[in-house]
C-alpha cells in the first residue's frame, strides 16, 4: 500500500503532513484525513482482531455502515473510515473488548435546540443537491445534512465521465467535476443551510429528526422530509469474506479516487454491473493490477461499453461464475470462483484460483431508506429521491431529485409552477436499463475498406458503442452535425450522417474525447500511404506510450488484433485527463481497432491448483461472527422470526444494527424455501446510526476530548 503520486486525472496536492501514533508506530496522514486511508497508506489492513474468535479485522464499507474498521482512540472506541486523524493522537487496534477510560466530565452543557424549516433533506449527492436547487429557487427555508466533509456524495468518487444527456445532467463530465457545480450551485440560495459533518440519528414519533450537527445534537421539525441518503452496497456470504482485504467497491472508489491511497497491488471484482466495471477501470488507472471479474450472469449487467473498455483493457472477464471463497491467514492471498448451472449453483470440477490482495465486491445495492419508513410511519410528510427511491445510475438521481424538488415545493404551496411532462420523460430515459444490442453494420461508419481509393483524403468516426443506453455526448459536440441520435429517446445508438448531409468530417476529435465509454474511433486516410491512422482515446498517463513503441491493440470484445506502431500521443485541449493516442494499423483491422492494451495477459493466470472452499463457515453477521450454518441451522429447526434468530445468535445485535446481515439472512430463508409472509422481520433499532449518550443531555466536549 502506499499513497497513489501519479493518475491520469487526479492530481496529488502536496501538503504538510501531520503525525499520529498507532500501536506506538508514527502514523503520517493528511490533514483531514480519515485514520483509515493513513493506516492503509502505511501499508497497515488489519485494525483489530474480533473478541469471539480473534479473527483479524479491516476495512468494508468506508462509509459509516458497518464496525469492521473499530479502533480505539485515545481509549475511545471510533470508527476509522469516519474518523480524522489529528496531530498526536493514539491509535490503538480492537483486540477484544476495550477497557474504556475514565471519562472526565464535559466542560458544560447546552439546551437541545429544536430549528424549523421547511424541508430538511437526508443526503449531499446528486439527488439532495439537484433537489436543494430546485426548492431554492422556490424560495423554501432548506436544511440539508450530509455527514461528509464535502457535498457531492459518490459524485466525489466518479472519476470518469457520465452517459445521459448533456443538457440535462452534464453528460460528458467527470462525476467529480458534476459535484461540483451542483454545489457550487447551492451557493446562490441563502434560504439553503447547508450543514457539512453531520449525521441523522433517527425519526422520532413527534416528528422531529434528531441531527449529529459536528457534536452537538440538535432536533429539526420540518414540514417536508426528503430522503436522498442514497444506497449501501449488497453484501456476499463465503468462505473467507470478512479477511481484510475483502471490501466493496464504494471503500474501494474512497480510498482511491477521493484519498489517492493505492489500495491493492493485485485486485479480483466480484459483480458485473455499472459498480463493478467502472471500480476495475478505476484500479487500472492507479496503476493495480485486475486479475479479473465474475459474474453470476451469462452477461455483465452493466453497460456493455464499460464491459468492452474493461476487457480490451486487458482484464478476463468470466460469466456464469460466482466467488466460492477467499483464502489467506490476516487478509486475502488469494480467491477460488467457479463456474455456476442456471439456478446459480457451483459446478463441481471448475474451481479456479487466483493470487491477489484485494477481493472487491460489487454484487448491487439496497437503498438506504429507513429514515423514509421512518418518517412515513410517523405521519410526517416524506418524500425520496436518487437511490433512496429507487436504485438507479447518478445521472437519473440528479434529475430524480429535480422532480422531486418541484414537487416538494408545490405541495407546500410554495410555487405554481408544473413539473414539465418533459422531465417525467427524461427521468424515466435516464432511470431505463441496458437495452437491446445492435448490430455494428447498422450504425457503424458505412465505409469499405476494400475501396481503398475510395477512402484515401477520408477520415471518419467509427462506433463501438452498440447497446442502447441513454446517452448523447457526440452527438452535442460534432461541429458538423454529422453524429445524429434521435432526441426524443437518447438511448439510440448514433449515426453517421456524412453520406445523407453531403459534409465531411474535419477529425477534430471532440467526439473521441467526450464519450463516457471510449467507444468512438478516428480512421484518417488523409495522410499518403498504404496504412490509415487510427485514433484511439486513452486516460492513462501520456508517459507510459512513447512514439515508434509497438503496441497491442483489441476489438470491441477484447480480441487480440495484432501489434501496431504508435505514430504519437497527446492530451486533448480543454478535455482534462483524456489523451489522443494515434497508431498506424493496416486497412484490414483500422475500422476493428477498439483499444490498446494496458495491462498484460500474464496478470490474469489462475493458480496451478484450485483451493478448496469450505462451506456453511461463511460470515453472516460481521459484527458477531455469526456464521451462515449458525443461522441455517435455527431455520431447519423451526425459527421464523428474525428477531428470535437475533436473541439466540446474537446476529444483528453489533454496532451496524443489521445493516449487513438482515439481508443475508433473508436471502438463507429464502435459500432454504421459506416463504417471505412466513418471516417476521428484525426490529428496527430506534437510532438507525450510533452517537455517545452525551449529545442527548447536550453535553459539549473542548476541542481535542473523545
Amino acid at each position: 500500500m502506499s499513497r497513489i503520486l501519479k493518475h491520469p486525472i487526479l492530481k496529488a496536492a502536496r501538503q504538510e503532513s501531520i503525525t499520529f501514533y498507532f500501536e506506538d508506530r508514527a502514523i503520517s496522514a493528511l490533514p483531514g484525513e480519515m485514520i483509515s486511508s493513513a493506516l492503509f497508506a502505511a501499508g497497515i489492513r488489519v485494525f483489530g482482531h474480533h473478541p469471539r474468535d480473534g479473527s483479524p479485522q479491516g476495512i468494508y464499507c468506508a462509509n459509516g455502515q458497518c464496525s469492521q474498521c473499530m479502533v480505539r482512540v485515545d481509549g475511545v472506541p471510533m470508527k476509522a473510515c469516519m474518523t480524522p486523524a489529528r496531530q498526536g493522537m493514539h491509535v490503538q487496534p480492537m483486540n477484544g473488548l476495550p477497557v474504556l477510560p475514565r471519562v472526565q466530565p464535559a466542560s458544560h452543557s447546552e439546551p437541545i435546540e429544536v430549528i424549523k424549516t421547511d424541508v430538511l433533506i437526508l443526503g449531499g449527492g446528486p439527488a439532495g443537491l439537484s433537489a436543494a436547487a430546485e426548492l431554492g429557487r422556490a424560495g423554501a427555508k432548506v436544511v440539508l445534512v450530509d455527514d461528509k466533509a464535502a457535498l457531492g456524495g459518490k459524485l466525489v468518487l466518479q472519476t470518469h465521465r457520465f452517459f445521459g444527456s448533456v443538457h440535462a445532467v452534464h453528460a460528458g463530465t467527470r462525476g467529480i467535476d458534476i459535484g461540483v457545480r451542483l454545489a457550487e450551485a447551492l451557493e446562490a440560495f441563502e434560504c439553503v443551510d447547508v450543514w457539512l459533518n453531520s449525521t441523522a440519528l433517527a425519526v422520532f414519533s413527534d416528528r422531529n429528526v434528531g441531527i449529529l450537527k459536528g457534536d452537538r445534537y440538535v432536533l429539526v421539525k420540518p414540514e417536508a422530509l426528503l430522503v436522498a441518503t442514497g444506497a449501501r452496497e449488497k453484501a456476499l456470504t463465503f468462505s473467507g469474506n470478512t479477511l481484510p482485504g475483502v471490501y466493496g467497491a464504494g471503500a474501494f472508489q474512497t480510498l482511491v479516487n477521493r484519498d489517492l491511497v493505492r489500495a491493492a497491488d493485485r485486485l479480483f471484482i466480484v459483480g458485473g454491473g455499472n459498480v463493478g466495471l467502472i471500480a476495475g477501470y478505476h484500479a487500472l488507472q492507479a496503476g493495480i493490477e485486475v486479475v479479473g471479474l465474475v459474474d453470476a450472469l451469462p452477461q455483465c449487467g452493466g453497460y456493455k461499453v464499460h464491459r468492452d473498455k474493461l476487457a480490451r483493457m486487458g482484464v478476463p472477464i468470466y460469466t456464469s461464475h460466482t466467488v466460492l471463497s477467499a483464502e489467506g491467514k490476516d487478509c486475502v492471498e488469494s480467491v477460488t470462483i467457479g463456474a455456476v448451472d442456471d439456478t446459480f449453483r457451483p459446478i463441481p470440477g471448475t474451481e479456479q484460483s487466483f493470487a491477489c490482495d484485494t477481493l472487491l465486491i460489487a454484487v448491487g445495492l439496497d437503498p438506504v431508506d429507513e429514515f423514509a419508513r421512518a418518517g412515513e410511519a410517523h405521519g410526517l410528510r416524506t418524500y425520496s429521491a436518487g437511490d433512496a427511491e429507487e436504485i438507479a445510475e447518478a445521472s437519473a438521481a440528479i434529475f430524480s431529485g429535480r422532480i422531486t424538488g418541484r414537487r416538494i415545493a408545490r405541495e407546500l404551496k410554495l410555487t405554481d409552477e408544473q413539473i414539465p411532462e418533459a422531465w417525467t420523460r427524461t427521468a424515466e430515459i435516464l432511470k431505463s436499463r441496458p437495452g437491446e444490442v445492435v448490430p455494428r453494420s447498422e450504425h457503424a461508419s458505412p465505409m469499405d475498406v476494400d475501396s481503398l481509393d475510395a477512402l484515401r483524403g477520408t477520415v471518419f468516426p467509427v462506433f463501438h458503442c452498440t447497446q442502447e443506453i441513454p446517452c448523447n455526448a457526440c452527438s452535442s459536440v460534432c461541429p458538423q452535425g454529422l453524429i445524429h441520435i434521435d432526441p426524443s429517446d437518447i438511448r439510440k445508438v448514433p449515426e453517421y450522417l456524412s453520406e445523407s448531409l453531403g459534409r465531411a468530417c474535419i477529425g477534430c476529435a471532440k467526439c473521441l474525447a467526450i464519450c463516457p465509454g471510449l467507444a468512438i474511433t478516428l480512421v484518417d486516410w488523409r495522410a499518403n500511404g498504404e496504412k490509415p491512422l487510427v485514433l484511439i482515446p486513452y486516460e492513462f498517463p501520456v508517459d507510459t506510450l512513447q512514439p515508434g513503441q509497438e503496441v497491442v491493440v483489441l476489438d470491441v470484445e477484447g480480441e487480440v488484433l495484432g501489434s501496431v506502431p504508435v505514430v504519437s500521443i497527446a492530451p486533448t485541449p480543454g478535455r482534462d485527463g483524456t489523451a489522443i493516442v494515434k497508431v498506424e494499423a493496416a486497412p484490414t483491422i483500422a475500422q476493428q481497432i477498439a483499444g490498446v492494451r494496458v495491462q498484460a495477459p500474464w496478470v490474469g493466470e489462475p493458480l496451478p491448483t484450485a483451493l478448496e472452499p469450505l462451506g456453511d463457515e461463511a460470515i453472516v453477521c460481521r459484527c458477531e461472527r455469526v456464521t451462515a450454518g449458525e443461522i441455517r441451522a435455527r431455520i431447519r429447526s423451526g425459527f421464523r422470526d428474525m428477531n428470535q434468530i437475533k436473541a439466540v445468535t446474537r446476529a444483528g445485535m453489533g454496532a451496524c444494527g443489521g445493516k449487513t446481515c438482515n439481508p443475508l439472512i433473508q436471502r438463507i430463508f429464502r435459500e432454504e424455501g421459506i416463504a417471505p409472509d412466513d418471516i417476521v422481520p428484525s426490529v428496527p433499532r430506534p437510532l438507525f446510526v450510533e452517537v455517545p449518550l452525551r449529545a442527548f443531555a447536550g453535553k459539549v466536549q473542548d476541542e481535542g476530548e473523545c
